[in-house]
């Protein structure tokens, strides 16, 4: 008796490779994101490789793409090393998902060049990329089971029949849907579907994978869990991934570097730990993490002080006109009893506004001496709920020298 996985793998194509794609593609332009998918799944029968072994890097030089007198992406230049996964963070209207389009070939930049090892790919269409694509909508194929939809690359490339159940069973194993290949998208929850997505991406062994936002659509407990189980795929294919987000902890939690992008710019490239202890300027500052901004003044031995307080030494190097200090709530506390600075605690006096409680956390809101508002957060242990700040306390706030975050402002010319 014919195994029902196998039933929805069977192969229904009978023209050839070329005029198949011709037809799949041209059949979907009612709608965009599956007419991509199915655009970047198609390949040549001279293009099979199924082999991920050995993950690709990519080099992006001098990248450049405007719509009329605006930058989407204005010189890039980004290498992102083989089998690492890099996150592209940014606001709305940043770049990055046209930077991620850029890599896929779905749309052609202004000059510059991406290069996938040793292959220069700028012209070279989406369908003979050989990447892994898993969109924000997902685009599943509503009328196809999910081993049919999760077999569709491996079809268009002209896998046989036993090999494909073989790869889609080894898929669903992976992705944790073992035994649900039978079943119907519209019977699937949004985890499973975004799965069954990242299964189909990944089946047909590319070097690559790009991701645009697939967990957005996902509840917060449902999509931190996705975040660590991604990661922990990651782990077990070796593929290069190149994911965009606009969720700074979803970057944090799971890269092993972050580039972040504005005004279609690279603001910093680095580790995550890197980025959010030292943001390279106010924008990353800000944007990573909460974050109160305070303009320091320097004296004439190089010295940056607030509010008369001599916070830190200039980094050397660094010429700009005007220093911040960045101050994490974090890395805040309140003091006991009130306190001047020392040579481990730089102290804030002022007086609280408010103190919210968000249950594994709380924070208090503390106007300092010049009315700047800083945020204090602490736990909400038993021991913590006893000495929260009320509103009106005059209060002492430490920040520890070793969390000290100094950032420049404009560079000189």
């Amino acid at each position: 008796m014919q195994n029902t996985a196998q039933k929805h793998l069977k192969c229904t194509w009978s023209f050839s490779a070329s005029k198949q794609q011709e037809g799949v593609i041209a059949g979907w332009h009612a709608h965009p994101a599956i007419f991509f998918e199915v655009s970047i799944l198609a390949s040549d029968k001279d293009n099979r490789a199924l082999d991920s072994s050995t993950a690709l890097p990519i080099h992006i030089k001098r990248l450049t793409k405007k719509y009329g007198d605006l930058f989407a992406l204005d010189s890039v230049d980004l290498e992102i090393r083989s089998g690492e996964f890099l996150t592209l963070l940014g606001p709305s209207g940043s770049g990055k998902t046209t930077l991620l389009m850029a890599i896929a070939g779905f749309n052609r930049p202004d000059s510059g060049s991406i290069r996938f090892g040793d292959q220069e790919v700028i012209l070279t269409p989406p369908h003979k990329r050989n990447v892994g694509m898993v969109f924000q909508s997902y685009a599943l194929f509503p009328h196809m089971s999910v081993a049919g939809n999760i077999a569709f690359p491996l079809k268009l490339r002209g896998v046989s029949a036993q090999e494909c159940e073989q790869r889609v069973a080894e898929a669903l194993e992976t992705v944790q849907l073992t035994g649900l290949g039978d079943r119907g998208i519209d019977q699937l929850s949004g985890g499973q579907r975004q799965r069954v997505a990242l299964a189909r991406a990944f089946v047909f062994g590319p070097r690559i994978l790009l991701m645009d936002e697939p967990l957005s659509a996902l509840d917060k407990k449902l999509r931190e869990r996705m975040q660590i189980e991604l990661k922990i795929l990651h782990r077990k294919l070796g593929v290069t991934t190149v994911y965009v987000t606009h969720d700074q902890r979803e970057a944090l939690t799971m890269s092993d570097r972050i580039a972040v992008i504005n005004h279609g710019r690279l603001a910093q490239v680095d580790t995550p730990e890197v980025i959010y202890n030292h943001p390279a300027n106010a924008f990353v500052a800000d944007f990573i993490g909460e974050s109160t901004m305070l303009p320091l003044a320097q004296d004439q031995a190089g010295d940056l002080h607030y509010n008369g307080s001599k916070i830190s030494q200039k980094p050397s190097g660094d010429d700009a006109d005007g220093w911040s200090l960045v101050v994490r709530p974090e890395h805040l506390s309140i003091m006991a009893d009130a306190k001047t600075a020392t040579d481990q605690t730089i102290v804030f006096k002022g007086t609280v506004i408010e103190t919210v409680f968000q249950g594994e956390t709380a924070f208090s809101i503390v106007a300092i001496d010049d009315q700047t508002e800083l945020q204090v957060r602490f736990g909400t242990g038993s021991k913590a709920k006893s000495s929260y700040p009320q509103a009106g306390d005059t209060v002492s706030v430490g920040l520890g020298r070793d969390d000290v975050i100094v950032i420049p402002g404009e560079q000189r010319q």
